[in-house]
């Protein structure tokens, strides 16, 4: 019988979840509703001297404004497997009796080196030209340790409280395969893989033991994480096959890196030019908040589009998902191994989309509390219309006020090169005659405008469109004209066009 799909997401709360975080959980809850499975938020917070206060509330308040909530987690309830937080997991001892099996069978040893110490064999190996200087199966031998130590020495330390680590022992040179679901068979030799601890003296473990553990505990049948978590896949594959449990390892899947527009380094929380957080961010440790994606208009649905095809790709021409054909479509085959670029201009685009499937009357009651601080309240009915003018001039909802301000309020000054290129002597003569034919229409529609509009034309030959339109709003671009007319109102229209006319003549 096959085995319930569950996966976990497990952040640590170490600052904000930004963009590329996010993604791992899109991925994950994806593939999880795909096949009926569980889709975990599991917080890792091992690490206590990085913890950030009101971390993990934005990870779980992020999670549920991307609408890719957890069934089960921190936040999201308790199952069978709490607690989710691996601070709490460690007062149940689970962590040291994994590491004490490993420590039993001989694949871990205690390590009571100093900090000094520490530092002293890292100086040394680097004089002695030592590319990447580590605490592994070579340098262990130099250091204080269980494996260099007499047994009686070792037993005398522990019994004396004296500090320690608990080391994974890495073999000198080994092999070590495995198959992850994005890249294939992926191969390491151990002398590139450090001697990782697995236990702090203070009891926490580490990342490399704890996930494991967890992962065990909790069932988890894929682990799906960043690519900056490859090169210590090897280790984790050792972990498994120290403790016996190989067919237990989940999975494995490495995310490709979401790369900034340039595609020449990873995306970072640094880039000016548009949001990395999906809601802002204030990191109490920085003076600087970073705003979200949220805060910048943009819709919940847009930016989970937007990251669902940042490295993955459904097999069609389509770019436009809910997040159920997402989950319908979704399979880790279809995921590129090689960095996705992120495009700020169509992170940009995919927020016009979903804002132009919106509802005028949708729209029109977004639009309105941004209306009311620029002082002017409007009836449903017009709200309702002036949204259906504008929406396509703009990407966000925002935008509204700087793509239709002109109807609200009258101009102050006017397009000069519009004005400059097209006015002339017989311009006032001939907008006077509109400014009449405006006057005349009783029932004040786009189409009595424009019908009267088309007579005038008859007998008076061409008038400039666009001019007409400067000397109304001031600028010289913007929705149907003769639709934005009726909806200004007869009054505004004629109260515009004549003090237009007086400034101009």
């Amino acid at each position: 019988m096959e085995k319930r799909v569950r996966v976990r997401f497990a952040p640590s709360p170490t600052g904000g979840l930004h963009m590329g975080g996010i993604r791992t959980a899109l991925f994950n809850y994806l593939f999880a509703k795909k096949h009926g499975g569980d889709f975990i938020l599991r917080i890792e917070d091992t690490d206590q001297t990085r913890f950030v206060e009101g971390a993990e509330e934005y990870i779980i308040e992020s999670l549920k404004w991307c609408g890719i909530e957890p069934n089960e987690g921190v936040g999201f309830g308790d199952g069978r497997y709490a607690p989710y937080r691996q601070s709490e997991r460690k007062n149940l001892g689970i962590y040291k009796i994994y590491a004490n099996k490993l420590i039993a069978s001989g694949h871990a040893y205690y390590a009571f080196d100093t900090t000094e110490e520490l530092e002293e064999m890292r100086k040394r190996l680097e004089a002695a030209k030592v590319v990447s200087p580590q605490y592994n199966a070579v340098s262990r031998q130099n250091m204080r340790n269980s494996l260099t130590l007499a047994e009686d020495e070792v037993k005398k330390l522990l019994e004396q409280g004296a500090k320690y680590v608990i080391r994974l022992k890495v073999p000198r040179n080994e092999e070590i395969r495995f198959n992850d679901i994005i890249r294939g068979w992926v191969t390491f030799n151990s002398a590139q893989v450090d001697d990782k601890v697995l236990l702090k003296s203070d009891g926490m473990p580490t990342y490399h033991l704890a996930h494991i553990v967890d992962d065990i505990e909790m069932e988890i049948t894929h682990a799906v994480r960043g690519e900056e978590w490859l090169p210590s896949a090897p280790a984790h594959i050792l972990i498994y096959r120290y403790l016996g449990l190989e067919d237990q390892i989940p999975k494995l899947a490495h995310l490709p890196l979401i790369l900034n527009p340039d595609g020449n380094g990873k995306i970072s929380k640094r880039e000016a030019r548009f949001p990395v957080f999906p809601l802002s961010w204030k990191d109490p440790r920085e003076s600087m908040p970073y705003i979200g994606y949220k805060e910048s208009g943009y819709y919940p649905e847009a930016f989970i589009n937007i990251l669902a095809l940042l490295g993955w790709n459904p097999g069609n021409n389509e770019e436009l998902f809910s997040v159920e054909q997402l989950s319908q479509l979704f399979s880790f085959e279809r995921v590129h191994k090689s960095g996705a670029k992120f495009d700020p201009e169509k992170a940009k685009w995919f927020n016009q989309q979903y804002l132009r499937a919106k509802s005028d009357h949708e729209l029109s009651h977004l639009f309105k509390p941004i209306l009311k601080e620029k002082g002017y309240e409007k009836d449903d009915a017009f709200m309702i219309d002036f949204c259906k003018l504008v929406k396509d001039k703009v990407q966000f909802v925002y935008e509204f006020w700087d793509h239709g301000k002109y109807i609200f309020e009258a101009p102050t000054s006017y397009d000069q090169k519009v004005i400059t290129k097209k006015w002339n002597n017989t311009c006032g003569t001939l907008f006077n005659s509109v400014l009449i034919t405006f006057n005349s229409v009783n029932n004040w529609t786009s189409q009595n405008i424009n019908n009267a509009f088309e007579e005038l034309l008859k007998t008076t030959g061409k008038i400039d469109v666009q001019l007409l339109r400067v000397l109304i709003t001031g600028v010289a671009g913007g929705p149907q004209l003769f639709d934005m007319l009726a909806l200004m109102g007869k009054d505004e229209v004629i109260k515009r066009l004549e003090l237009a006319l007086k400034i101009n003549n």
